[in-house]
């Protein structure tokens, strides 16, 4: 679950970590009101769920009432990278002195935190990473030991950060820490984390994933929940129960198990298209599930081929090739369908499908030549 930069702060500010004051607004009127609370200067914010926005004009400086009256007019219904804009931060301005970059993520294929900090902050930290990976401090931290207050040090001198604001900054930087475990994310960023001219160390941004798993510990985030902009395909997932992520290709991607979904998503790549979606139906997929799955895919109008995917464990082949063959009775599916059964009744699985082949349902012998088929019928 990603918050907007405004509950993301409203998040640090639970613990502590120093946000500029502000308030959130979806009225041109409500704009102002929270300008006059704030103080002037203010800085007037596109709240999106997605970068650039300050090169699209998202982000505008306000010395009176009228500039941000102005502003909000322009930005509040303003699209920014295909997401429009319904509401604004308006935050008193702050003075910079230096700006840097600090987070916190999960490593999983070292099953340790990551924190990641730089004195290069206020620019995009993939940039950073690409021409000079050893401009960012990196840590990972054992989630049994957490993060001490020595280690913390260390890796601020790490990042050659200002010394003088070195004991703001390791404040600021547990305080995070604390906010990323106990508060369940998945991320937690600051990009910048500014040092004003008095030597104050300030969260100037915030961006912060949650972890949707951890939601019955968290009642408080159903207010979370209720500004979650979605679109059409992932609504309907949502709504059916699957893990469905949208993405921008051609290939329809359905798979029982994240690890299986990424791989097939890798291989579709590899092989030269590009898919459409990460759709893992899970362990114990029964045929109500994969026609669901199916039922979400074929909302999405890019999608010109669809790629099942399911190696059988928990889940059984037959019932997967049962649900294709309900969802092909039930849906006017419209595009062509190539699966790879193997595993947990995978004969069995072959033989329900067998009788209904046709260009329309495709089944292949391995997860290289259904994406390879898959590619093919996507770029017809």
């Amino acid at each position: 679950m990603d918050l907007f930069e405004y509950q993301g702060k409203q998040l640090f500010a639970r613990y502590g970590i120093p946000v500029s004051a502000g308030d959130v607004a979806v009225t041109v009127d409500e704009a102002v009101r929270a300008a006059d609370a704030a103080g002037y200067p203010v800085v007037v914010k596109a709240q999106v769920q997605v970068g650039g926005r300050g090169k699209a004009g998202g982000i505008k400086l306000a010395s009176s009432a009228d500039e941000v009256r102005e502003h909000a007019g322009n930005i509040l219904g303003m699209d920014i990278k295909g997401h429009v804009v319904k509401r604004v931060w308006i935050e008193h301005a702050s003075d910079i002195a230096e700006e840097y970059y600090a987070s916190f993520t999960l490593d999983r294929a070292a099953k340790k935190y990551l924190g990641m900090l730089s004195a290069q902050g206020g620019v995009e930290i993939e940039t950073v990473a690409e021409s000079s990976p050893e401009a960012i401090a990196r840590l990972s931290i054992d989630p049994v030991e957490g993060l001490s207050e020595a280690a913390c040090r260390a890796w601020v001198e790490a990042a050659r950060l200002n010394p003088a604001v070195t004991d703001g900054a390791v404040d600021v930087l547990l305080k995070l820490y604390r906010a990323y475990v106990d508060g369940d994310a998945d991320l937690v960023e600051i990009n910048p984390l500014i040092v004003t001219p008095d030597g104050r160390v300030h969260a100037l941004d915030a961006k912060v994933s949650l972890d949707e798993n951890a939601a019955y510990r968290h009642p408080e985030w159903d207010e979370y929940a209720a500004t979650q902009e979605l679109d059409d395909r992932e609504r309907l997932a949502k709504e059916k129960g699957l893990n469905y992520i949208g993405l921008d290709g051609s290939v329809g991607i359905i798979g029982n198990g994240a690890g299986l979904v990424m791989s097939t998503l890798d291989v579709v790549n590899q092989v030269g298209g590009s898919a459409a979606n990460f759709l893992d139906v899970g362990g114990g997929a029964d045929a109500a599930v994969l026609t669901n799955a199916i039922e979400v895919i074929n909302t999405d109008d890019n999608v010109r081929a669809i790629l099942v995917n399911i190696f059988g464990g928990i889940t059984r082949c037959d019932e997967v090739a049962n649900g294709i063959v309900t969802a092909l009775t039930q849906v006017s599916v419209k595009a062509p369908i190539v699966i790879r059964l193997d595993g947990t009744n995978a004969e069995e699985g072959r033989a329900i499908i067998a009788p209904h082949e046709s260009d329309r349902l495709i089944s292949q012998p391995t997860m290289l030549d259904a994406a390879r088929k898959a590619v093919e019928l996507a770029s017809k």
